[in-house]
C-alpha cells in the first residue's frame, strides 16, 4: 500500500470518529451547545482541555520553533504551562462558581455595564480570530502534505470538517470530540519521538534522550547539536538570549493563558467549582505528556536535517540536490521547503549566511548564501520521513496534526460564536428571542467565523505558533487584568473596567500593527518587524504584558477618582471568593 492511500485511511478514519461523536452527541439545547448542560466528569474535561489547548501551534509549529532556535523558545514551553496553573489557582474556580455561559456575561455583570460587555465581546473576538488563524494554517500545512494538495485546499477541507462537528455539536459535541482528538494527537506525538530517541541516543523516553549521549559521535546530544550548527554559522542551541525579552515573552503567554476565552469556558462544563480547579489540574497532566517531549523532538529533529544534507559531517561537500531524500521532494511539493541554487555547483548549501563572522568561511567553501529554506511548521510532521520510520507512523502524525488543530479551532469557534449569539443577540439585541432562535444564531454565527478564519489562514502574519503569540499577547493585554480586578477587586467600577480593557487592546493591537501590518495584512507594516525598530527592544509577540500594565493601571486609577461600585455587586465578588457555607471567623 502506497504512503498517500495510507495516509488518507489513518487520517479518514479519525475524522468518521469525531464525525460520528458529533452526531451522537448533537446539542438540543442552548444549555448543550454552551456549556454541555454542566455535566462533564474532571478527567474528561481535563482531557478535552489538553486537546482544546495542544493547538496546530502545540503539536506542529512549537518544536518547530524550538529546533529552528534552540533554547530561547523554550518560553513558549514555560509560558503556556505556567499560564494553567495561574488559571487553576486565580480564575478557573471562582468563574465557575459564578455559573454563567460566557466570559462576556461574566464581565457584564461584574461591572454591571452592557458597555464593559461589549468592549469584552470585541476583546474576545479579535483574539479567537487572531488564534483561529494559527489552527487554520497549521492543518492547512498538514492536508497539503499528506493529502497532497495546495495549503490553501488543505485549509478549505479542514473548515469544511470542523464546520460539520462544531456547528452540529456544540460544546457538548466539541467536547467528547476533543477526547478522542487528544487521545490520536498524544499517541501521533509520542510514538515517533520514542523511535527517534532510540535511533539518536538508544533511550526510549525521548525527554531522557534529549540529555543522554548521541550513539555515534559519543558526546551527549546537546553537546552535538552545538557544535554542528556553530559549524555552520548558527548560534549555539543552548545559547541564551535576552533575559529581559524572555522574561516579557514567557509572563505574556502566562498571563494570556489565564486570560483566553476558549480555555475558561471549558471549566464552565463541570458539575461542581470543585471540579473546574481538578480539570485544571488533570488537563495539565494531559499537556505535561506532550510538553515534556516537545524539546527531545526539536533537538532530534534539528539534528537529523542537518546529518540529512552533510551525510559525512559538515566539514565536507553537502548532498546533491539530485540525491536529495525522498521526504525533501515530498515537501517541496508544498512549497514549505525550498531549494535556490546559488553557487551552481548541484548541491545543496545550508548555513546561517547573515552571520558576519561566518562569512569568510562560506566564501573559503565556494557558497554563495544558504540555498534550502525551511518552513519550521513541517518540522514535526517531517519527522518520520527525516527519521525513514514506518508508513503506518507517517500517517499517524498526519491524524495527529490535523486533531490538534481542529479540536482547538472548534473551541475558539464556539468561543466566538456564543459570544455573538448568547452576549450581543440575546442579551443585547433580540432579549426575547427563542431558545431554538438562539441556538439558530449561534450555529449561523460559528459557520460565519469558520468563514473568516479561513480567508485569514490563507495569508497568516507568521508561523503557526508566532501567530498564537500575538493571541496570547492580546488576552494578557484585555480580559486577563479584567477578570483578576473583577474577581479580587471590589472597588475596580465599570468606567474604569472598560476604559482599561479598551487601553489595553487598542495599545496593544497598535503595536502589533505597526510591526505586522493593519489587521495582519501583508505589507500594511509602518515599521520593518526587525529588532532595531522595537520600542525598548520588546517584540511584537512579547508586548502583552505592557498592555496589561497599561489595563491594571486605567482601570484602578479611573475607578479611584469615580463612584464606588453598589453594594450589590461588592456583596457579589465576597460571594464569589467565599467558599459556600464558610461562617464567620469566631474568637479563642
Amino acid at each position: 500500500m502506497d504512503q498517500y492511500t495510507l495516509n488518507l485511511l489513518i487520517v479518514g478514519a479519525s475524522f468518521a470518529l469525531y464525525i460520528g461523536i458529533a452526531i451522537w452527541s448533537r446539542a438540543g439545547s442552548t444549555a448543550e451547545f454552551y456549556a454541555a448542560n454542566r455535566g462533564v466528569h474532571p478527567v474528561m474535561n481535563g482531557m478535552a482541555t489538553a486537546a482544546d489547548w495542544m493547538s496546530a501551534a502545540s503539536f506542529i509549529s512549537m518544536a518547530g520553533l524550538i529546533a529552528g532556535v534552540g533554547y530561547i523558545n523554550s518560553t513558549y514551553l514555560m509560558g503556556w504551562t505556567g499560564g494553567y496553573v495561574l488559571l487553576a489557582l486565580l480564575l478557573a474556580p471562582y468563574l465557575r462558581k459564578f455559573g454563567k455561559y460566557t466570559v462576556p456575561q461574566f464581565i457584564g455583570d461584574r461591572f454591571y455595564s452592557q458597555g464593559a460587555r461589549l468592549v469584552a465581546v470585541i476583546c474576545l473576538i479579535i483574539i479567537s480570530v487572531t488564534y483561529v488563524i494559527g489552527q487554520m494554517t497549521g492543518a492547512g500545512v498538514a492536508f497539503s502534505r499528506f493529502l497532497e494538495v495546495e495549503v490553501s485546499t488543505g485549509l478549505w477541507i479542514a473548515s469544511a470538517v470542523v464546520f460539520v462537528y462544531a456547528v452540529l455539536g456544540g460544546m457538548k459535541g466539541i467536547t467528547y470530540t476533543q477526547v478522542a482528538q487528544y487521545v490520536v494527537l498524544i499517541i501521533a506525538y509520542t510514538i515517533p519521538a520514542i523511535f527517534i530517541s532510540i535511533q539518536l541516543t538508544g533511550n526510549p523516553i525521548p525527554p531522557l534522550g534529549l540529555f543522554s549521549t548521541h550513539t555515534e559521535a559519543g558526546v551527549p546530544l546537546l553537546q552535538k547539536l552545538d557544535q554542528v550548527v556553530t559549524d555552520l554559522g548558527f548560534n549555539a542551541y543552548t545559547g541564551q538570549g535576552s533575559l529581559l525579552n524572555m522574561t516579557l515573552f514567557t509572563l505574556s503567554l502566562m498571563i494570556g493563558t489565564a486570560g483566553l476565552p476558549h480555555v475558561i469556558i471549558r471549566f464552565f462544563t463541570v458539575p461542581r467549582v470543585a471540579d473546574a480547579r481538578w480539570s485544571a489540574g488533570w488537563a495539565l497532566v494531559f499537556i505535561a505528556l506532550l510538553y515534556l517531549t516537545a524539546p527531545a523532538v526539536g533537538a532530534m529533529a534539528r539534528l537529523n536535517i542537518i546529518d540529512t544534507i552533510f551525510p559525512n559531517g559538515v566539514e565536507q561537500p553537502a548532498v546533491e540536490y539530485e540525491q536529495r531524500p525522498d521526504w525533501m521532494r515530498n515537501w517541496e511539493v508544498t512549497g514549505l521547503l525550498k531549494f535556490e541554487d546559488k553557487n551552481n555547483d548541484g548541491r545543496i548549501q545550508y548555513y546561517n549566511d547573515a552571520a558576519a563572522g561566518f562569512n569568510e568561511t562560506a566564501t573559503q567553501r565556494g557558497w554563495s548564501g544558504n540555498e534550502l529554506t525551511i518552513n519550521n511548521d513541517i518540522l514535526v510532521l517531517a519527522n518520520p520521513e527525516i527519521a525513514q520510520l514506518p508508513g503506518w507512523v507517517i500517517g499517524l502524525i498526519a491524524a495527529g496534526g490535523l486533531a490538534a488543530a481542529l479540536s482547538t479551532a472548534a473551541g475558539l469557534l464556539l468561543a466566538i460564536s456564543s459570544a455573538i449569539s448568547h452576549d450581543l443577540v440575546k442579551d443585547w439585541l433580540v432579549p426575547n428571542i427563542s431558545e431554538k432562535g438562539e441556538l439558530m444564531v449561534a450555529r449561523i454565527a460559528m459557520a460565519g467565523a469558520i468563514f473568516v478564519a479561513t480567508l485569514l489562514g490563507l495569508n497568516p502574519p507568521g508561523f503557526a505558533a508566532q501567530t498564537v503569540a500575538l493571541a496570547f499577547g492580546l488576552a494578557a493585554a484585555s480580559i486577563f487584568p479584567v477578570l483578576m480586578m473583577g474577581i479580587f477587586s471590589k472597588r475596580v467600577n465599570s468606567i474604569g473596567a472598560t476604559a482599561g480593557m479598551l487601553v489595553g487592546l487598542i495599545v496593544t493591537c497598535l503595536y502589533l500593527f505597526t510591526y505586522l501590518g493593519w489587521f495582519f495584512i501583508p505589507g500594511t507594516n509602518m515599521l520593518e518587524n526587525v529588532p532595531a525598530n522595537y520600542l525598548f527592544g520588546i517584540p511584537p509577540t512579547a508586548f502583552g504584558p505592557i498592555g496589561a500594565l497599561l489595563n491594571f493601571a486605567v482601570a484602578f486609577g479611573l475607578s479611584a477618582m469615580t463612584q464606588e461600585p453598589p453594594r450589590h455587586v461588592q456583596d457579589l465578588v465576597e460571594s464569589i471568593r467565599v467558599p459556600r457555607g464558610a461562617g464567620a471567623a469566631t474568637g479563642h
